[in-house]
């Protein structure tokens, strides 16, 4: 039994086996091409699946980073498009999505400049892009192109293209397309697969018919074959089983069984010794069972989204500062201590963001130990 202690939060964590050394190619920083291949097959080995969360600020990067740190495991940090709006200013111009693409774009390269200094292996990507959505995609894709000539690799590890609404045939034609231009610059694609419920910065699900949010294991095979036959491809599968983005009332009918029965499937269709070939992303993780998490992570999950609880609780590091320094955010001056007291050490907005950051940072270390995320890495 670990146990460890973040933000005043004592943690257990059955480790049930050793874990395998780091690959050599994943250091601390962002990875990306090779390295992040490594480091989700480190994942998929040694059973455990790397917690992503949407940012909109540098204090947001930050609770992610310090989870990370204090647990001793990898991230993902990323981007959508609205969040990348806002990282830019909501004032900016958004004409062709220009705010968009260059708030990512200003986020990428301030997760580049500070990662390396928590000593993680950080993964930098995007969420989200409907069809409607591409101008944005396809600037982002143009910067990691210009990054790529001059650094030797591109500016983000992987973007996720989600046309999951769409017939399955064009999903995989539009996805593959992509692929082949992201795999000269070692950029790995998330397609999704199956619609996942619920509603996320701008993608709303909510209605959707309910035999939409689980996927067959057919499907998943008609696009591991299809991406696989991408030069240099790579690629990781969103398939929906019940996701629902957010938390909502009410039960949610999650079926981990069908990326077990999936990978058994493609496994069969390719022979081999191989039994996990798929690499499988959980959409709406927030609120589901550790039972669900762990089952979805033995089929070959390495990686799953948490935003509305990471969301919530940044905000309610800020309720519960404020909540307790109350007389002294009333005015610049005056208190409880005395009517000419100064209150700038309570209100100076560096107080309430780093209560924000902490508190985000213990939600994500219970979520890093749901995913058996903690203590992974080890010594490379």
């Amino acid at each position: 039994m670990l146990s460890f202690v973040i933000s005043g939060l004592a943690l257990n964590v059955m480790q049930v086996k050793t874990i395998t050394p780091l690959p050599t190619s994943v250091k601390p920083g962002v990875v990306t091409g090779k390295a992040l291949t490594d480091l989700l097959e480190h994942a998929k080995t040694n059973g455990y699946a790397i917690p992503a969360v949407n940012v909109v600020s540098s204090c947001s990067i930050s609770g992610c980073l310090e989870a990370a740190k204090k647990c001793g495991g990898p991230m993902i940090i990323q981007f959508s498009r609205g969040g990348g709006q806002f990282y830019a200013g909501k004032t900016a111009d958004n004409t062709n999505d220009a705010a968009s693409i260059a708030g990512c774009i200003a986020g990428a390269l301030h997760v580049r400049e500070v990662a390396k200094l928590y000593g993680v292996p950080v993964i930098l990507h995007t969420d989200h892009c409907m069809r409607e959505w591409l101008p944005w995609f396809d600037g982002l894709i143009e910067a990691n192109e210009a990054y790529f000539k001059t650094h030797g690799e591109p500016l983000f590890s992987s973007h996720m293209l989600d046309l999951s609404e769409e017939p399955l045939e064009e999903n995989i034609e539009t996805c593959k397309k992509y692929l082949e231009r992201m795999s000269k610059v070692n950029l790995l694609l998330e397609m999704e697969l199956g619609v996942t419920g619920g509603e996320e910065d701008g993608v709303n699900n909510e209605g959707v018919d309910a035999s939409r949010l689980y996927t067959q294991p057919d499907e998943v095979w008609q696009v591991y074959k299809a991406l696989s036959a991408v030069p240099n491809g790579q690629f990781t599968i969103a398939a929906a089983f019940g996701n629902v983005h957010g938390v909502y009332a009410g039960k949610i009918d999650l079926q981990p069984v069908i990326l077990h029965n999936s990978q058994k499937y493609i496994s069969e269709k390719l022979g081999g010794a191989n039994k996990k070939p798929a690499f499988f992303v959980f959409h709406g993780g927030s609120g589901s069972s550790r039972e669900d998490i762990r089952y979805a992570i033995e089929a070959g999950t390495i990686k799953m989204n948490i935003d509305t609880d990471t969301q919530w609780s940044f905000w309610d590091g800020i309720r519960q500062y404020e909540a307790k320094n109350r007389d002294y955010l009333q005015g610049q001056i005056g208190n409880p201590e005395g009517a000419t007291k100064p209150n700038k050490k309570y209100y100076d907005p560096r107080m309430s963001l780093r209560a924000a950051e902490q508190s985000m940072a213990k939600r994500l270390g219970e979520a890093m130990a749901d995913l058996n995320c903690v203590n992974v890495l080890g010594a490379n």
